[in-house]
């Protein structure tokens, strides 16, 4: 009886299709220009309008309103219109009716109206297309196409339902029916929509294949591309070679680009860490010359968060006089997104900080608690003053960590309630902390151990009053901290939950157990996991050959597989702690070979980061060092550098001057030339050499042993700015020779020293057999951690030093803070025979 009545509906729907194909109602319905002739249709004909004219008619709404910029539509209006109640009671009335793809625009058009996701009408819908949805997968006839699947399943999305059984059955249909999609725009609202429902390696397969059809078209929508990366976030997927596909698209898409769509990708490629350059100066360009088109709260909010941090000076300070004059206007999101950006900005406008933070009073209550924890951080790095504020907060986090049960949120309030002023430490919060600590991850137990260490340095009074509870929660953190990693036999979830993971409390306490459990787990080590192994050694700085072999063996066997930006990150670990495979000798070369054939992956910033940490290793590509090297790279480099994050231009900068070093000093066949002098000029004039109590020891004792204070410079420039702490010259017998200046005084009570410059007053020659000697105490960021394996900067260092004419006499800080050198002669017979003696 049931599939009779499905055929027989079928048959009315077919029947009723075919006989209102010429209906008079139905042509004027879709001639209309504006609602109002709609609405005035519906008003005239209510007894006539069958279940289609009911559906064109509200998919005609919609279609008006699309045509409208954004800011222009009159959705209330329409919804609040009576005729548009009709149309929802008439169209409740008749679902059933309905054609199967008509329910679904239905649903579509009233949802892009703003009809709230409870009413009734899209309940009914969502119901209705629900069922006809299981009919298909029970009955194998076909009820949507997959343009109408992908739409109901973004209707699904829009109304939250990310893991409803319905949501499922679509996954399952796009599961056995993947291969037959062949549009990317199907493809890309599909992904999005079943992203919280599919396992990794449908995940694997959705991504291939849009990899494959963004390959096939010439020609991609921005918007395509843009739910690609949505996918991307929601997976927590960090996938580059997809991230660059769809920043081409958008390069290629920028004319058509407005604030909203450029405001969207760039926070996802920040959630995504991702950064173009490239894409950041089109975008700043287009913005800076549309500034004043942005009146309202919503789309400069928008721009503020999008030009803030890479505007200019002119720029930044008509934007933080905007958002002084339109505080008042903006709504809880809006505060906390201009605070957000405030702190990106690094701003230090008080105005404009004591204008948000008197808004906020009247948003507190509407922030969910997270939101409350990124607000409370955001206002203490501005350094906001408002004692006020701060209380409230207080309340509020208070409020929240009693009565939450979710572990990353206790452990987010706990992390954040000692940064507050006059916070002190509670019997409720170490009770509520001890209470979670077997149901957190390692981030949460790190920002749990984080939260103990502030109490400890500001609060001791009341640490002291709760000594005992403090201690046994510490050692309870230290334990769970111990069973989670115990527990742990996939390397892939094991690093996954230490990519957030820093700070004292793991250096301390969990490090040398993590690395063992890699170590364990080394056979796991796949071209997947390979640079989010890296990732982590390079954050621990941790000298293991047998996980470094592995790796090396693995990126090697993989090589054409590997994205070359990861290689990148590979190398630099490799440069860093100085570390050449002895069972893969020809590690470096296979990935210079398939980096310097794929340089068009990489932006100007990270050609020269590749460029710097080859150098350290001894690698000199020349197709690499002539594409950094001329005018117009250079040219572009400093375009891009304006709109980079102030910390990665500095980064940036610093690396092309050592790379520009290394390339005089190693490679003078290339014929580069030294263009470094006024930026080297520029950052020693604006700092100071303060000397530590350590070197000023160490200089009076060369002083001591060489017979005055003439005969040893401390704070030494060299020729191309490396600084050496002591130097002195012996002659062709091994003694001192004085220096013609007298030494540059110190200050003691400051300990501050103006640097000698040997650069500007060129290489005076020496007496023949003379020898400078440069002496350096490295203390232990010179070695990998618990380690004396010398790390690549300071070997580079030492290999340069010696191109110029020293003598290097390098000082190991646990050489010189051993036993065997306890006391003031041993020290000095140390010194006297590394300067004297053989080396």
């Amino acid at each position: 009886m049931l599939c009779l009545r499905q055929v027989c509906l079928f048959t009315l729907r077919h029947y009723q299709a075919r006989a209102l194909s010429s209906d008079l109602l139905l042509s004027q319905i879709n001639s209309c220009t504006h609602e109002e002739e709609v609405f005035s249709l519906v008003g005239r004909n209510k007894a006539r309008l069958s279940e289609k004219h009911v559906g064109i008619a509200l998919n005609m709404l919609w279609q008006l309103q699309k045509k409208r910029p954004l800011l222009l539509r009159t959705s209330d209006y329409v919804r609040n219109h009576s005729q548009f109640l009709t149309l929802c009671i008439l169209a409740e009335n008749k679902v059933e009716h309905m054609e199967d793809e008509a329910v679904v625009d239905t649903l579509y058009s009233i949802l892009r109206l703003n009809v709230q996701d409870h009413d009734s009408l899209a309940e009914v819908l969502v119901t209705e297309a629900w069922k006809r949805l299981e009919r298909q997968v029970f009955y194998y006839y076909v009820f949507l196409s997959l343009s109408a699947l992908s739409k109901f399943a973004l209707c699904l999305y829009k109304q939250r339902r990310h893991s409803s059984p319905v949501i499922g059955k679509i996954a399952h249909i796009v599961d056995t029916k993947l291969d037959s999609i062949q549009d990317i725009r199907i493809l890309s609202v599909l992904m999005v929509s079943i992203s919280d429902v599919i396992s990794q390696s449908f995940r694997d397969r959705l991504l291939h294949k849009a990899e494959q059809l963004l390959k096939e078209k010439d020609e991609v929508h921005f918007n395509y591309a843009k739910r690609i990366l949505q996918f991307l976030q929601n997976v927590k997927l960090r996938y580059h070679p997809l991230v660059e596909k769809c920043n081409k698209i958008f390069l290629k898409s920028v004319s058509r680009l407005d604030i909203h769509n450029i405001n969207l990708i760039l926070g996802l490629y920040e959630q995504l860490g991702f950064d173009s350059a490239e894409f950041r100066l089109v975008a700043k360009q287009l913005l800076s010359e549309t500034m004043d088109d942005y009146h309202n709260p919503e789309t400069f909010v928008k721009l503020f968060f999008t030009l803030g941090p890479m505007a200019g000076s002119k720029v930044r300070e008509r934007l933080l006089l905007t958002a002084a004059r339109m505080a008042e206007e903006f709504n809880s999101h809006q505060v906390l997104v201009v605070l957000k950006t405030m702190q990106k900005m690094k701003c230090k406008n008080s105005h404009l900080l004591k204008k948000m933070a008197s808004v906020l009073h009247k948003h507190l209550d509407s922030y969910h608690v997270l939101q409350l924890v990124k607000l409370t951080h955001c206002l203490v790095v501005l350094r906001c003053n408002n004692l006020e504020l701060f209380d409230k907060l207080k309340t509020l986090l208070f409020g929240f960590l009693k009565s939450n049960v979710i572990p990353a949120d206790t452990a987010a309030i706990i992390r954040v309630l000692p940064m507050l002023p006059s916070f002190q430490v509670e019997e409720i919060i170490i009770n509520k902390a001890a209470a979670v600590l077997p149901q957190c991850r390692l981030h949460h137990l790190n920002c749990i151990a984080a939260a103990l260490v502030k109490w400890n340095h500001y609060d001791q009074f009341h640490w002291r009053n709760n000594s005992e509870l403090c201690v046994k929660l510490l050692q309870k953190l230290n334990d769970c901290g111990f069973q989670r990693l115990q527990k742990v036999n996939n390397l892939n979830l094991l690093l996954e939950e230490l990519t957030r993971v820093n700070g004292e409390w793991f250096e301390e306490v969990l490090k040398e157990e993590t690395t063992a459990m890699c170590k364990l787990m080394a056979d796991q080590i796949t071209r997947a996991n390979v640079f989010q192994l890296s990732s982590f050694l390079i954050k621990t700085n941790d000298h293991c050959p047998s996980l470094l072999d592995r790796i090396a063996s693995v990126t090697v066997e993989n090589i054409d597989k590997i994205h070359p930006l990861e290689i990148y990150f590979i190398l630099f670990l490799f440069s860093a702690l100085n570390y050449d495979p002895p069972a893969n000798e020809g590690f470096f070369e296979s990935c210079i070979q398939h980096l310097t054939s794929n340089l068009s992956f990489f932006e100007t910033h990270h050609l020269v980061l590749l460029g710097h940490v080859l150098a350290v290793a001894g690698y000199f590509p020349p197709d690499l060092i002539k594409e950094i090297f001329n005018v117009y790279f250079l040219s572009k480099l400093d375009a891009q550098l304006e709109v980079l994050p102030d910390t990665l231009k500095q980064r940036v900068r610093l690396h092309l001057m050592k790379l520009n070093r290394a390339v005089c000093l190693e490679c003078p066949e290339f014929h580069i030339p030294w263009f470094h002098e006024r930026y080297c000029q520029h950052v020693f004039r604006n700092s100071k050499s303060r000397i530590n109590p350590l070197r000023q020891h160490i200089h009076r004792m060369l002083t001591e042993i060489l017979g005055g204070s003439n005969y040893a410079r401390v704070s030494v420039l060299t020729p191309y700015y490396y600084e050496i702490d002591f130097e002195c010259i012996l002659d062709e017998n091994k003694k001192p020779l004085s220096y013609m200046a007298q030494h540059v005084p110190l200050d003691e009570v400051e300990g501050i020293h103006l640097r000698h410059n040997r650069s500007d007053e060129g290489r005076k020659a020496l007496p023949p057999g003379a020898q400078r000697i440069a002496l350096e105490f490295l203390d232990s960021k010179a070695f990998s951690k618990n380690s004396r394996h010398l790390k690549g900067e300071p070997a580079v260092k030492k290999r340069h030093l010696e191109m110029l004419g020293y003598q290097v006499i390098q000082i190991p800080h646990f050489e010189w803070n051993s036993m065997v050198l306890s006391t003031k002669g041993e020290q000095l017979e140390y010194l006297r025979r590394h300067l004297y003696g053989t080396q």
